[in-house]
Parts: C-alpha cells; structure tokens; sequence
C-alpha cells in the first residue's frame, strides 16, 4: 500500500493517507514531481499511461510524474520517477511549482525539466508508449481528448510561463 502525505497549500505535512484515500477526495492534497522531457529539436517527449492506471488511463501525459514518497526531496523524487518510468537519469533544472485541483484529487506539483536525446526504456506496466511531439502538435490536439487533463494543465502552464 503506498502511502502519501497530506500537505497545505505551502506544502507543510499534515499527516499521511493510503493513496487510496488520497484519490477521490481532492480534500486531501499530495506532492507530485513532474519531468519534462526535450530532445535537442525542442521536441517533448510524452508518455500513454497504461490501462491499468486510475488516472487518465490510455491518455497521453507528461514525460514522467509521480507521488512524492514520505521524507522524499523533490529532486530525488524526480530522479527516482525518470529511472522507473523512462529508465534515464540525467541533470534536471527545476521550473515551478503549482496546485492543480480536480473533482478526484488535488496535487502540489513540482516540475522539472531536461534533454535527452538517447534511448528511452519505459515501465510497461505503467506506460503502453512513448514518443517526441512536437510544441505546436501538441497545441493543435489539446482539445482531441487525447491527453490527460493534468498534462493540458501542465503544458498550458509551461507555454504562458517558460516557453520562449
């Protein structure tokens, strides 16, 4: 069972709850690291989430993301993400961080950037695939249904306030 912590909207721990209870009650919100993946053509790799996932299952999503564990820095957590689910584990330059709310949860995200032009091995029990997109390929399709609604959020957010 995999357990969370509970913060405030300054990220103080409040406690900890099964990540069971932390999805579908957006009452109780968790720390998340987000990785954005370029290659050097300025490409951002995505990734679709498996099946199996509760989230957003078979919807294409950030390049990595995933729970911060209890204790866990934001930057180890980002390393550990990038290694389970692309099997990479490069410099990171850290971006922003914000509150993205739901009707099934509520996240503190923390995201983070880097490139990477090599081979990817990706988690095939969390992510059924993985390619580059192109910026502007990504702004066409962002009203297809193909992606999540966290990484719409997330790429919005990136696009207003870091992208050139």
């Amino acid at each position: 069972m995999e357990i969370l912590e509970i913060v405030d909207d300054k990220g103080n721990v409040l406690g900890t709850a099964p990540r069971d209870e932390m999805h579908g009650n957006p009452a109780l919100m968790h720390k998340v690291v987000h990785v954005l993946v370029f290659n050097s053509i300025g490409e951002l790799t995505l990734q679709k989430r498996s099946l199996q996932k509760d989230v957003c299952a078979r919807k294409w999503d950030t390049s990595v993301g995933g729970h911060m564990a209890p204790g866990e820095g934001i930057e180890q957590a980002a390393h550990r993400e990038m290694l389970e689910e692309l099997g990479i584990d490069v410099p990171l330059e850290f971006l922003y961080k914000y509150v993205f709310s739901s009707d099934f949860e509520t996240e503190m995200v923390f995201t983070f950037r880097c490139t990477y032009d090599g081979k990817l091995r990706h988690s095939r029990e969390e992510i059924d695939e993985v390619r580059p997109w192109g910026l502007d390929e990504i702004r066409d399709n962002l009203d297809s249904g193909l992606f999540c609604n966290n990484f719409i959020h997330e790429f919005n957010y990136y696009m207003e306030h870091i992208s050139d």
